[in-house]
């Protein structure tokens, strides 16, 4: 009866052995998830904020590209181009006199 005594006690030994090992593995593999998981999810915060930046630009760029089609089709009418003649570049017909406000 002795014998089987110190070999329960001998067996639990290793038992709880390999228990804390295995343990410490969970615990080793846990955290090493955690630290992953944690690193790509700041990379997902950092990619999604460049995509609302892009996003804001390519928005930026489409109205830019919808202002100068619609300058470029009144670039098109004999009306807005004479316009721009008179007023800005300070031409006047033929037969017409400019008059100069100060």
């Amino acid at each position: 009866m002795a014998t089987a005594a110190v070999n329960k006690t001998q067996g639990n030994a290793g038992t709880k052995r390999r228990f804390k090992l295995w343990m410490m593995f969970i615990v080793l593999f846990m955290g090493w998830a955690a630290y992953t998981i944690f690193g790509q999810m700041q990379q997902k915060n950092a990619t999604g904020v460049k995509l609302n930046t892009i996003q804001g630009q390519i928005e930026a760029s489409i109205k830019e590209t919808e202002a100068l089609k619609r300058q470029i089709e009144r670039l098109n009418d004999p009306e807005y181009i004479e316009q721009l003649a008179t007023k800005e570049q300070g031409m006047v017909k033929e037969g017409e006199q400019q008059i100069f406000s100060d």
